[in-house]
């Protein structure tokens, strides 16, 4: 059986981390990104949760610290209802750095329009592209009546878990088709730093864990073919132009896939051809996919009821 991953961060001086990354290797773990910063290093890791006490202490002997990363692995698409000034103020840019710290990696999505509740989200495109995600986080303001009545027009044709913020104290099953709402957290004209602020960004952390926990639970009962980090490693080891791609994250997982982040169109039939020691190409464990998001190629893995198999 398949040792059980758990998503850890670890923060540190630059100097020796190439151990850490020695030993994940050795444990059978994967490193999902790597953040240097002058001295200072970011290691995102999938580690054997038997193991962890292991890189645990390998960690305190090289004075630094590591800790849980609920939100590791996951896609989060970070929707405002415009571009407007008063629909895409500070707290939407400090839910998404929020979510970051959390492990995530996010998206901000400001939609086209949203001027009136008969034509918000109208463009096909922008439901695709949320549909990438892994979850769809609507950051709304402080009126209940906008937020229960207007709102929820946009939440149609999204397939993935829907997670509501706003000021007022509401019921998420007062929200038709919300997942999750999460109050205390509206729209303001300054950073999210009073204590009472951040003590509702926290709250938004957990609460999404929550909610990433909940997808995790549904998958393992009809497993992934392959994992998406096991994934990654292969597509870094035999694609090499990966390694020239500038931007962020140049392969992003998903929970039940991976973006990467080169033109569909020239090398979708190299990741399609990947080939795993186990024998299967990749074509045959997953759908690859153009993105929407500037022509990437986007992998969703199929389950074990549909391929017959896990490797």
């Amino acid at each position: 059986m398949a040792a059980v991953l758990e998503p850890y961060v670890y923060e540190g001086g630059i100097h020796k981390h190439g151990l850490l990354l020695e030993l994940l290797e050795d444990l059978g773990g994967f490193l999902i990104q790597k953040i240097p910063a002058a001295t200072e290093v970011t290691l995102i890791m999938l580690i054997p949760n038997k193991d962890i006490h292991l890189m645990e202490e390998l960690a305190i002997k090289l004075l630094g610290k590591i800790k849980r990363s609920p939100l590791t692995g996951t896609e989060i698409a970070v929707v405002s209802p415009t571009l407007a000034y008063h629909h895409l103020p500070h707290s939407a840019c400090d839910i998404a750095e929020f979510l970051r710290r959390g492990g995530a990696n996010t998206n901000m999505i400001g939609l086209a329009r949203g001027m009136g509740r008969r034509v918000a989200l109208s463009g096909d495109y922008e439901r695709k592209l949320i549909n990438e995600h892994d979850i769809a986080l609507f950051s709304f303001g402080t009126f209940r009546d906008c937020i229960v009545n207007k709102k929820p027009k946009l939440f149609e044709g999204i397939d993935i878990p829907v997670v509501v913020t706003g000021a007022p104290d509401i019921k998420t099953e007062d929200i038709p088709n919300a997942d999750m709402y999460i109050g205390g957290i509206g729209r303001v004209s300054h950073r999210l730093r009073k204590g009472s602020e951040l003590e509702g960004l926290d709250k938004m952390n957990e609460m999404v864990s929550e909610m990433v926990n909940m997808v995790r639970e549904d998958i393992s009962k009809d497993p992934l073919a392959v994992l998406p980090a096991r994934v990654m490693k292969e597509i870094k080891d035999q694609i090499p132009e990966i390694e020239h791609v500038l931007t962020p994250a140049p392969i992003t997982i998903q929970l039940d896939g991976l973006r990467v982040k080169l033109p569909y169109d020239e090398f979708h039939e190299k990741v399609g051809n990947i080939e795993f020691d186990e024998g299967p190409l990749l074509s045959e464990m997953a759908n690859i996919m153009p993105s929407k998001m500037k022509n990437y190629i986007l992998i969703k893995i199929q389950r074990k009821s549909e391929v017959g198999f896990v490797i």
